[in-house]
């Protein structure tokens, strides 16, 4: 089965979540491209937060197109052991697979969490590998971004976060806040995935054969298919 089609409401949601903001990203990193190069060569001028700024928006579409990768099975892998095996063997792996993908997801995101919270004031988690609780952590939600301007629609977060005091630039926890928003998504699509391969609606969590579809797709060119 080449991909696993969200079934429940949740599912749908995160979905059209995903294609959406991959969508936008796409559509918003061209045009700060566009209008960046159009500036330098035609008004010798730049929109200085313009990369700083594309570089978070290909860092989001990274992070959100990994859990996508997930759900239409993208993801790449070596199979070659795999297809010499009966079904039952398969499966077995497929179940191994998944739950190593989920434990790797798990400690991932108690990372990106321990890594983003002290940019967004809140507190880390405790223990080495599985969290243990929260600790107490140093602030650091008065970190700017190096170049991106504060918007004014949004300076309603200072009091949150600044104690009031005002943002010259975009603070640093909203850009960053898409890692373990993303590792949260990527975790929800490998539960999904590894329910799948239980249920027997998906066989594994790689059916992506790139090389081999680049080959068939070159033999149907030279056949004029």
């Amino acid at each position: 089965m080449s991909g696993y089609e969200p079934r429940s409401a949740l599912g749908q949601i995160v979905n059209e979540l995903e294609e959406t903001a991959i969508a936008i990203l796409l559509g918003a990193m061209t045009i700060i491209t566009f209008v960046n190069v159009v500036m330098r060569y035609v008004f010798n001028a730049s929109l200085i937060w313009g990369l700083e700024l594309t570089l978070a928006l290909f860092a989001w579409l990274v992070l959100f197109g990994m859990s996508y990768a997930v759900k239409v099975t993208a993801h790449l892998g070596v199979d070659a052991v795999i297809n010499i095996l009966p079904q039952r063997g398969r499966r077995i792996l497929a179940l191994i697979a998944a739950a190593c993908c989920l434990i790797y997801a798990f400690l991932l995101l108690k990372g990106a969490w321990d890594y983003w919270a002290p940019f967004a004031g809140f507190e880390q988690t405790g223990g080495r590998w599985f969290p243990d609780g929260f600790i107490k952590t140093r602030d650091q939600a008065w970190y700017e971004t190096e170049q991106i301007p504060m918007p004014d629609w949004l300076r309603f977060i200072e009091p949150i976060f600044n104690q009031g005091e005002h943002y010259e630039k975009l603070p640093r926890f909203i850009p960053y806040a898409m890692l373990p928003f993303g590792v949260a998504l990527l975790m929800f699509r490998l539960i999904q995935a590894t329910w799948g391969i239980v249920t027997g609606t998906r066989d594994g969590l790689i059916v992506s054969h790139e090389a081999e579809d680049a080959i068939e797709d070159v033999r149907h060119m030279n056949q004029g298919d």
